[in-house]
């Protein structure tokens, strides 16, 4: 599959490789975003679904489901890569049904910095295939992936810089 787009985003984390990893591992956590009504979502939520080994080993499944301005929308994911505690990558296997970008591969890779770490969440994507979507994807794919890279590195950092002060 060939991903002409990407974005990514970056921030320090005040914890451990070991304990960010170990906090993204978990598909929950770091999709919680798609979880939650929000205005990139037009207000909707995803339900997150995982399998047996819920997110965390190579071929691993995941699924969101939900609707947007009640349009079903739909993906599926496959862990590709996964070493802990440093990198995960994941992406979309069958047919994804979704607005703005189409099949992706999406990851994060932490990289020890003392007693913190730095994170670097990514997105390599390509527009959906319908010719509806394909246009919504050029006017708000980036907008998007931008949206949701920096969703999960500003979650990761108030997760452990709330953790720290508790």
């Amino acid at each position: 599959m060939i991903f002409p787009f990407h974005f990514e985003s970056k921030v320090e984390v005040n914890a451990s490789a070991d304990a960010v990893f170990l906090v993204l591992d978990d598909p929950r956590c770091l999709s919680a975003h798609m979880s939650k009504s929000s205005w990139m979502m037009a207000g909707s939520r995803m339900v997150i679904e995982l399998d047996a080994a819920e997110g965390r080993s190579v071929g691993s499944k995941i699924r969101l489901s939900g609707s947007v301005l009640s349009i079903p929308i739909w993906v599926e994911e496959a862990v590709t890569e996964r070493t802990p505690p440093l990198r995960k990558v994941w992406e979309t296997k069958g047919a994804p049904r979704l607005l703005v970008i189409g099949h992706y591969r999406m990851g994060y890779e932490i990289t020890p910095q003392g007693n913190f770490s730095a994170l670097r969440v990514f997105i390599d994507y390509a527009l959906p295939h319908t010719l509806p979507a394909r246009w919504l994807g050029k006017m708000f794919g980036a907008l998007y992936a931008r949206w949701c890279t920096d969703r999960m590195t500003s979650d990761a950092a108030r997760h452990f810089n709330q953790s720290k002060q508790r």
